[in-house]
């Protein structure tokens, strides 16, 4: 009798320590430090992003035959969306504070909105200030909503690429 894999079997350490390079890099990228092309890994995490949710998805689809959106939704919403949440709401109170009430505070809470929605990458593109260098404490989440952004319309592609497979086989 077959049993379901546990999470440690899917566990990989060689991603694991890839990720943590990545968050090296992106660390000693932002101290200031010289580091040429820390911002790699950025990139670095998009690509494991990408290979975890993708080897997640065709697992499911072996084992299932489909993909359940509802599933793969809650799993996301329930593992990103708190700490965002902590993030934003802290980060609005605490400029509260810190920043100046004239611009510096409606740009952050501008920013949050946008973060909120996980759009914070086309609003600092609006903004022409996508690179900027003007200090804006939420403006790291750029990268994640990229990342989910990958998260909400990948596995739509995948489902669709499945059924079509199915539906070309079946002729």
């Amino acid at each position: 009798m077959q049993t379901k894999p546990t999470q440690a079997e899917y566990f990989r350490g060689d991603i694991q320590g890839l990720r943590g390079i990545a968050v090296l890099l992106v660390v000693i990228y932002h101290t200031g430090v010289a580091l040429p092309g820390g911002y790699i890994g950025v990139d670095i995490f998009f690509v494991i992003s990408g290979f975890v949710i993708t080897q997640l998805l065709l697992r499911e689809t072996s084992a299932t035959g489909t993909i359940s959106l509802k599933s793969f939704y809650e799993r996301r919403i329930k593992r990103i969306l708190p700490a965002v949440a902590f993030a934003i709401i802290g980060t609005l109170f605490l400029s509260i504070f810190a920043l100046s009430p004239f611009g510096e505070q409606q740009q952050v809470a501008q920013t949050a909105r946008a973060s909120s929605f996980f759009a914070a990458n086309f609003y600092f593109y609006l903004q022409d200030s996508y690179w900027a260098l003007a200090e804006n404490p939420l403006r790291h989440l750029w990268s994640l909503a990229v990342e989910e952004q990958f998260y909400i319309f990948f596995p739509v592609l995948l489902l669709a690429l499945n059924k079509l497979k199915i539906h070309i086989n079946s002729r």
